[in-house]
């Protein structure tokens, strides 16, 4: 079998020398048919998880130090970020990078809000350009796209209450198993042991596609849930629903009172 990136060029639609000829080792230009194929397979994707009620987004590609170190990118990552001069921009006066993923321009949309939980959970995507340094892989997987400094993702990002926690993020593996069933691409399903999850989740599962060139699996989507950690960390709170009394069990007001409103519930995290 044929290498992706052989099966491109005899196609005519890979021209990886001017890419690294403009932009340095790394870097890629996709044309004609294969460009377009990229193209409708993101379309693909996105409108398969608009139609299982995701909201899509079309988010920054710049982003603070806050709002990485909010979705835990920061401070560990730092070397695998492309960061902007501060003389071409900072954001809100902070330093700004390139995003890594979209996960963190959608998870802090809700950076520092109050929400409600009568509107959770919340299901986001969003296909972005996502842009890594790569640093410490020189001379790995130098070949093709599979570690390239730019490539497109689309990201799926829930927010829900600790209760529905569990049950939404087992929804994202599986919607997107759906997308390789349905364009017919064998893969399997590894749940991560401990050792392996990013120090901000909890769990993780991730979905790897065989590739008959190499004969291997190769990781392609990585879902993980990370409890808690990034909420506290972006001070995203939500309000739980007032709990209505039952029938016959609410409180009468005192004779010549006035009756009380009951107390919003505090936000919790």
């Amino acid at each position: 079998p044929l290498w992706h990136d052989d099966v491109a060029t005899n196609l005519g639609g890979w021209n990886a020398d001017a890419a690294v000829g403009m932009s340095g080792a790394r870097f890629v230009s996709l044309t004609g048919s294969v460009a377009r194929l990229e193209r409708a397979i993101s379309s693909y994707f996105l409108d398969r998880l608009v139609d299982r009620g995701y909201t899509e987004v079309s988010p920054p590609l710049v982003v603070s130090r806050s709002a990485l170190e909010g979705t835990s990118q920061l401070p560990k990552f730092e070397e695998d970020l492309f960061k902007i001069v501060p003389e071409s921009h900072t954001c809100n006066g902070e330093d700004a990078f390139l995003i890594p993923t979209a996960e963190v321009p959608l998870t802090n949309m809700h950076a520092d809000q109050i929400l409600e939980e009568a509107d959770l959970p919340l299901s986001y995507c969003a296909l972005t350009p996502c842009f890594r340094a790569e640093a410490g892989s020189y001379g790995r997987d130098t070949r093709g796209l599979i570690r390239t400094h730019q490539f497109y993702k689309v990201e799926m990002v829930k927010i829900t209450t600790p209760e529905t926690s569990d049950d939404e993020h087992h929804k994202l593996p599986r919607h997107a198993e759906e997308c390789l069933e349905e364009l017919e691409i064998p893969y399997r399903k590894m749940r991560l042991c401990s050792g392996d999850v990013g120090f901000s989740a909890q769990h993780c599962y991730d979905l790897e596609a065989w590739l008959p060139s190499t004969k291997e699996y190769r990781e392609i989507s990585s879902c993980s849930n990370t409890g808690d950690f990034q909420a506290r960390r972006m001070a995203l709170r939500y309000r739980p629903e007032v709990k209505q009394a039952a029938e016959g069990e609410a409180a009468a007001p005192k004779k010549g009172g006035k009756k009380k409103k009951a107390k919003k519930p505090k936000p919790v995290l």
